[in-house]
């Protein structure tokens, strides 16, 4: 067939990448040496700069860091290069960055004599979590200092697109210390550049701030490691900066400009200046250090003709005041000379993520300022060109666009970036953008949301034809472009996909070519696997190239220069053939549109989705796929997994395969259990203040957590110990809080992490639990007083049981206080840690019904005091822990299985007996009955039988009880409460008054009996129900005891007791 495709490409080409995908360099000695390592994209170089023994001591990755892409690599290395620096992985919490302190601070460890300069990775909301502990830093030296990598990247808005807003950081820079220096870049090579000089400034800490959003992900930029090359002098802060070929401030733009923008260095900066290079009358401060902020070099660097400068800050919201401002302010206004006007742009993460798609919008506002016509953001689109495409994770295409682009690299510019989309689709969708332009020096570079905004693709390549069916992609694509899809269809293509598709692609004039490659490569041999995905992927890039040159190819020029790629996967002359079968089989398809369904026949069509850039992955050299920052079995999993604190958890189709959220390896390492942080949004004492008893209501948000319970089952909460008691211990053990130890992952073999002492023994270690006999003779090894040594000996051996038994159950003594006891026995605090053990998670049945309340889950708790022998008040630990919990607290929480289950059948009686917080599971059965009864779906009876002391202090939930009898919701309640009477009542004699009825529903009517509570009162509920079957259904009592055994293994006779 003859195809003539007129492009107007005539990009030279050369092949210079298997299809295989980019060899990884060996990570050998030093990696900053060979020229190749820097085609990788600038923020691995960064990695390999800061993760060098030479340039740091150890690395610290915080989670946050690590969830938006950056510190996977430094990990990889530090297990297969000797010349990489330890590495600690950190949790971003409150106090982050006292560990750091910790360190650098005298008496902590040795560090102060030996030297260490540590590198930190976080994100901007990481650092300004930091920022309050950054303030005890101690005075930088040559040989202990701080040095902060800070990816720009943040989730922003309903959807949590990913964004390089610095709008985390609006009141952390004014509280920042003056001992720290804040850079910022925006470019590749000056990322670079400024990543080398962090760690030549030697009498500072520094903070260095670059664009992980898109730039510094890029490959295809060349750089060159000029920092790395110098040796360098002995300079101050300015000196150094100077030294180093950079500015405090850059000014771009008109001499004589009138009005000047003034930007924090990052993807706007690069876009404002592309902007006022062609715009008379406006100029440009772009901010490459924050801190210290040099006023004087600022107002020198403004022309003596500027009346208006225009101050754009990265703010939360609207009501925000931004730091820059202030500084801008500062130094340009005085009593005696109060200069040009000040006026602040407050700029949010919206308007960010608009100006930043929405190049154009941007453009305009910056002319507008300075009133002329607005200009062009990006340069000449005659110059560029711009290839789009469309993948889904793991597919056996994923190579192909990288392939693409080296295929170009050699003579022309080749950008690329790859984005990732984990919540509109199951399974994610890849988009990689390549934009090809000529080289020349001193080329712009703009971020790739301006230089490829939507509707501007050249070709747009699907590699997986059912994305056109979920997702709006034909928009990308500008008018006229030509438009791949590899896909079994050809001319059946109009008719498999929406209408939206087809009138986007006929409004726009797209010449959509198909192309099945799948059949194409099994014509040739190839075993099924990856020497036919090989295959597949040769004959895609031929399409590929025979398309996007248009009039300039030819069959065999694009066999030629396919030859030093497809060669080294093709043998013999299949090259050729497999260039024809390709050829052949590309097929245009004649765009139509189906004439339209009935009205009343047509299902209405689902809209399309937009793809949103939300997920960052890594490739490790190991073939792992880290995504967010996690490393997953599939992009399936991904899409569910904890990315963020606030992370967007979307619904999934009902026609989709939806599993379970993988744990967050970074929330709690030390724990086997699936947890999640949840948020506390109530706790309510129920009980009056003056009752001697506390029970309280508690309310956890789960949004964002993908945290999923069925009714009946337990919440496990993973209490804290009192934050005071700890650091009293720690004090009187005399060891420093915020010393970092390293302990074993118990639910890891030979896995360690590392935390602060403080942490461990607050977050972690049972220190306040009840030992066990083992650590009585083992902490005896540890004794130096011969009396304390042969005591704890004693109390372990078999003859000291009945001591044992004493301190234990009596006296009920815990861990520090049989410390405290035996002084002379102090095993360091690591092996401690070991010999205690962690804290075991506390479960409660959950009080309420997801399918009622949502992402909620609640609790019924009861606080657990009483006093030992010795007149101390004891607490038990986690019962402490909810009872002190502030609203907005984060709690770590996993998910028990639980007997406690609703009959299969909506249409079952139940019979429910909870005596005080026993009543929790019933609450969420009572929620989930209500909520069927107003939905319409018939219910069968509901009995409620709850007791306590007394019904004005302690009738738990009344309120909502007494609704439930109202709207018939419980069909028959049973309420003892025992010391309100002259005789005490409790429910079995009020089970006994309802025999009659209760015989019957467990014998004749497939009913479920529950009971919830204390252990105390089973033998006389079981004599009740045995009672009532024998009373009036013709059991003897062997008969009915038999019967009620039975029913529990039906699972109809339920007991949660304790």
């Amino acid at each position: 067939m003859t195809i003539e495709v007129f492009s107007g490409t005539t990009t030279p080409l050369s092949a210079a990448a298997t299809l295989i995908g980019t060899p990884t360099e060996d990570p050998k000695g030093s990696p900053i040496q060979g020229a190749s390592v820097f085609s990788k994209p600038a923020s691995h170089i960064i990695e390999l700069i800061a993760s060098r023994s030479t340039t740091s001591s150890a690395v610290y990755i915080y989670d946050v860091a690590e969830q938006v892409g950056f510190g996977t690599l430094t990990k990889t290395w530090s297990s297969t290069m000797e010349s990489t620096a330890p590495v600690i992985s950190l949790q971003t919490r409150a106090g982050a960055g006292l560990s750091l302190v910790g360190r650098l601070s005298e008496g902590s460890s040795q560090d102060l004599v030996q030297g260490a300069i540590l590198t930190a990775y976080t994100t901007p909301a990481g650092l300004a979590s930091m920022a309050e502990s950054l303030a005890y830093l101690p005075p930088a030296t040559s040989n202990s200092r701080l040095i902060i990598q800070v990816p720009a990247v943040t989730t922003v808005g309903p959807s949590f697109a990913l964004s390089p807003t610095l709008a985390s950081l609006s009141a952390t820079f004014t509280i920042l210390p003056d001992n720290l220096v804040v850079l910022l870049s925006a470019t590749p090579q000056e990322s670079i550049d400024l990543a080398a000089l962090s760690y030549k400034l030697t009498s500072s800490h520094v903070v260095h701030i670059f664009d992980h959003h898109g730039i510094s992900r890029e490959s295809g930029h060349s750089f060159v490691p000029t920092l790395q090359l110098k040796d360098t002098p002995a300079l101050g802060v300015p000196e150094l900066i100077r030294w180093s070929g950079y500015q405090f401030f850059d000014y771009v733009g008109d001499s004589n400009a009138e009005t000047v923008v003034v930007l924090l260095n990052g993807p706007l900066a690069l876009m404002a200046k592309s902007i006022v290079t062609r715009t008379s009358g406006l100029g440009v401060v772009i901010v490459r250090v924050l801190r210290p902020w040099d006023g004087d070099a600022f107002k020198q660097g403004l022309p003596d003709t500027v009346k208006e400068v225009h101050v754009f800050d990265d703010v939360p919201n609207e009501l925000c005041q931004g730091s820059l401002f202030v500084d801008v302010f500062g130094s340009l206004y005085g009593p005696n000379s109060p200069g040009p006007r000040v006026r602040a742009h407050r700029v949010t993460p919206t308007r960010t993520s608009s100006f930043l798609s929405d190049p154009a919008q941007f453009s305009t506002l910056l002319t507008e300022l300075s009133h002329q016509v607005p200009a062009a953001t990006h340069v000449d689109a005659s110059l560029t060109r711009k290839l789009l495409f469309f993948s889904t994770p793991k597919s056996d295409l994923t190579p192909l666009p990288q392939t693409v682009a080296n295929s170009f690299s050699s003579t022309v510019s080749a950008r690329l970036l790859t984005d990732h989309d984990i919540f509109s689709k199951l399974g994610g969708i890849t988009a990689d953008k390549i934009v090809l332009s000529p080289r020349s020096e001193g080329t712009e570079i703009l971020p790739m949301a301006a230089e490829f905004p939507t509707g501007t693709a050249d070709f747009l390549c699907i590699l997986d034809t059912n994305l056109l069916k979920s997702h709006s992609l034909l928009n990308q694509a500008k008018s006229g472009a030509i438009v791949l899809v590899i896909s079994s269809w050809s001319s059946e293509l109009p008719y498999n996909l929406p209408a939206a598709v087809l009138s986007a692609a006929v409004e726009k004039k797209l010449r959509i070519f198909t192309l099945d490659a799948k059949a194409v490569s099994s014509g040739f041999g190839a075993e099924i696997g990856a020497a036919q995905d090989a295959v597949q992927r040769v004959v895609v890039y031929l399409a590929v190239l025979r398309l996007y040159l248009g009039k300039a190819a030819s069959e065999p020029a694009v066999r030629k220069l396919a030859e030093g790629v497809a060669l080294e996967v093709i043998q013999g002359g299949q090259l050729a053939k497999i260039s024809a079968s390709s050829w052949a089989a590309l097929e245009e398809v004649e765009l139509h549109i189906p004439p339209a369904a009935d009205e009343g026949d047509a299902k209405p069509p689902s809209p399309l989705k937009q793809f949103e850039f939300n997920a960052i992955a890594v490739e490790t050299d190991d073939g792992q796929t880290v995504i967010n920052g996690s490393k997953v079995s599939s992009w399936h999993d991904a899409a569910k997994h904890l990315l963020f604190p606030s992370v967007f958890t979307p619904p999934t189709p009902p026609s989709e395969e939806v599993e379970e959220y993988l744990q967050d390896p970074s929330l709690r390492p030390e724990v086997p259990e699936h947890t999640y942080l949840v948020t506390c949004t109530v706790n309510r004492r129920l009980t009056p203040l003056e009752y001697d008893r506390n029970v309280f209501h508690l309310e956890f948000d789960t949004v964002g957590t993908g945290l999923k319970y069925a009714i009946g089952e337990a919440l496990g909460v993973h209490g804290w110990n009192d934050e005071q008691e700890v650091l009293d211990f720690c004090k009187w053990y005399g060891v420093d809080p915020e010393r970092l130890i390293t302990i074993p992952v118990a639910a890891n073999e030979g896995k360690m992490y590392t935390r602060t002492t403080f942490q461990a023994l607050q977050q972690q270690i049972d220190l306040f639990g009840r030992p066990p006999k083992s650590f009585y003779s083992g902490l005896a090894a540890y004794a130096t007083s011969p009396a304390d040594r042969l005591t704890l000996q004693f109390i372990g051996a078999p003859e000291g049981s009945s001591t044992f038994k004493k301190l234990g159950e009596k006296d009920t003594v815990t861990f520090a206080e049989v410390l405290q006891r035996y002084p002379s026995a102090k095993p360091g605090i690591e092996t401690l840690c070991e010999m205690i053990g962690e804290i075991k998670p506390r479960h409660y049945s959950i009080a309420s019904a997801q399918s009622v309340v949502g992402n909620r889950v609640d609790l019924l708790v009861v606080t657990v005091e009483w006093t030992a022998p010795n007149g101390a008040l004891r607490y038990g630990q986690c019962t402490r822990y909810l009872a002190g919990l502030k609203v907005g607290q984060k709690v770590t929480v996993s998910i028990k299985p639980s007997v406690m289950k609703l009959p299969p059948d909506n249409m079952q009686p139940i019979i429910m007996a909870g005596l005080g917080t026993g009543a929790a599971p019933f609450r969420a059965f009572l929620q989930h009955r209500a909520l069927l009864a107003h939905q319409g779906i018939p219910v069968g009876p509901t009995y409620y039988y709850f007791g306590s002391r007394h019904q004005h202090q302690e009738y738990l939930y009344g309120e909502e009880i007494e609704a439930y009898i109202l709207d018939g919701t419980i069909t028959k309640a049973g309420l003892a409460f025992s010391r309100d009477g002259p005789k005490k009542v409790y429910i079995q004699h009020l089970m006994l008054e309802d025999a009659t009825v209760l015989a019957s529903l467990l014998k004749n009517q497939e009913g479920v009996f529950y009971l919830c509570g204390p252990t105390w009162p089973v033998p006389d509920v079981y004599e009740a129900l045995v009672g009532a079957l024998v009373k009036n259904e013709g059991h003897t009592s062997e008969s009915a005891g038999e019967f009620l055994m039975s029913l529990k293994e039906e699972e109809r006779y339920v007991l949660e007791v304790y």
